[in-house]
């Protein structure tokens, strides 16, 4: 397909999405939300550990969207609030270059006002600086219950970039204030476990989840930012501790499995680009460039092993299935990070083309999952929805003219 004639699909496919989303008023549901079904919460199984695992998945993987009979309400979610916010400050970027589809400067800043003024409402209190959870209880495999709202990372790293985006338009001092007190969370809520040379971050203030890579890394990538801002130096330190024992994770051809527990060692995309992310921000944000050698190695892994050349992109690096809307929009916001987009545009197109081809609704929103039988394709705001509209953005603004 020629350069403009995929422009001009991109461009009709995100007005859709736009609309949709903002029609919903950006709420809507999740995978991971049956708990929060009225139904459920009768029943005696709720519980069991294992009642409350098998629940979510069978709405998570069900074909038939089940949510609306169930009572699950639609509800916002603080991290999808926050990509929204993302994307929304993007368009801004594009409007002043002059790439106006989407509307005048003037049009997107009312949304980016509304956004940061909802995800500043949603954060949680009684921490040692701001952050964020889900809408929901959630029961991970048998291993934690996370009650709703409990803080994590990783919600609160993509909520912390999209205020600090907002700030760099607004100026709004008080979002910048906010969104720099989320690095006292990680350095005095989050636990934090030595490995090698370095220190992994815990998933949530809970015991016991300090195993997964990329929430680490997430950790790092917050840290960061309080040393961009206010030269911290301790939170610098932390930061590069937390990034030096996810390098010493990586396997020698780049590539890095989700966590440390016998039950975490797969490896797939969309952390992988996660972890990517996380470390290229740390340089960006510090001036440190001793891990730019991993980043590379990552990449080219990344970039080789989990998408087709034809542009269908796979969840794992073994396997094609099942085929995740997380998986093409995270790899045009890292490669937007590393700078690696332009290089990658002819691959980024067709990833993109076929992802809009095989992924999207008539009525603009993004299916979850297509598997070999049975496909997913509920709507699913945060999941689908909002990473989609971050990385069109991205692509959007990263695009000629």
């Amino acid at each position: 397909m020629g350069e403009s004639k995929l422009k001009s699909k991109v461009v009709a496919s995100f007005l859709k999405l736009k609309a949709y989303c903002e029609a919903e008023n950006f709420k809507g549901w999740d995978p991971y939300d049956g708990l929060n079904s009225k139904v459920f919460q009768t029943l005696p199984f709720k519980h069991w550990d294992l009642g409350r695992a098998l629940w979510i998945q069978c709405f998570k993987h069900s074909p038939i969207n089940f949510r609306k009979l169930l009572l699950v309400p639609k509800e916002h979610n603080a991290k999808g609030i926050g990509l929204f916010l993302l994307g929304y400050c993007r368009l801004y970027q594009a409007a002043d270059e002059g790439k106006l589809d989407f509307g005048s400067k003037q049009d997107l800043l009312k949304y980016i006002h509304y956004l940061t003024n909802l995800l500043l409402k949603m954060k949680v209190e009684g921490y040692a600086g701001a952050c964020w959870g889900y809408n929901f209880d959630w029961q991970a495999r048998r291993l934690f219950l996370f009650k709703k709202n409990t803080p994590t990372v990783v919600a609160t790293c993509f909520c912390v970039e999209a205020l600090l985006e907002s700030y760099e338009i607004t100026k709004d001092k008080e979002v910048l204030k906010i969104a720099l007190s989320s690095a006292n969370f990680v350095e005095k809520n989050l636990s934090r476990t030595n490995y090698g040379n370095g220190i992994i971050f815990s998933y949530s203030v809970k015991n016991g989840n300090n195993t997964v890579i990329n929430a680490s890394l997430l950790g790092a990538k917050i840290l960061s930012y309080s040393y961009k801002y206010t030269k911290n130096q301790v939170h610098a330190n932390l930061a590069k501790q937390a990034v030096t024992a996810a390098c010493d994770l990586q396997e020698a051809d780049g590539s890095w499995i989700y966590g440390l527990l016998s039950v975490q060692s797969w490896k797939d995309s969309f952390h992988t680009g996660f972890n990517l992310d996380a470390i290229a921000t740390y340089q960006q944000n510090t001036g440190d460039s001793t891990f730019q050698k991993h980043i590379d190695k990552g990449w080219r892994y990344y970039i080789t092993n989990f998408f087709k050349h034809d542009g269908v992109p796979m969840y794992y690096h073994n396997k094609q299935f099942p085929i995740d809307i997380h998986c093409p929009a995270q790899v045009i916001v890292t490669s937007s990070k590393l700078n690696t987009f332009a290089n990658n545009k002819p691959q980024l197109d067709a990833i993109l083309n076929w992802t809009l081809k095989h992924m999207q609704h008539r009525k603009g929103y993004f299916y979850y999952q297509l598997n070999k039988i049975i496909n997913s394709k509920t709507s699913y705001m945060r999941w689908s929805n909002a990473f989609m509209f971050n990385a069109m953005a991205h692509y959007y603004l990263k695009s000629p003219k």
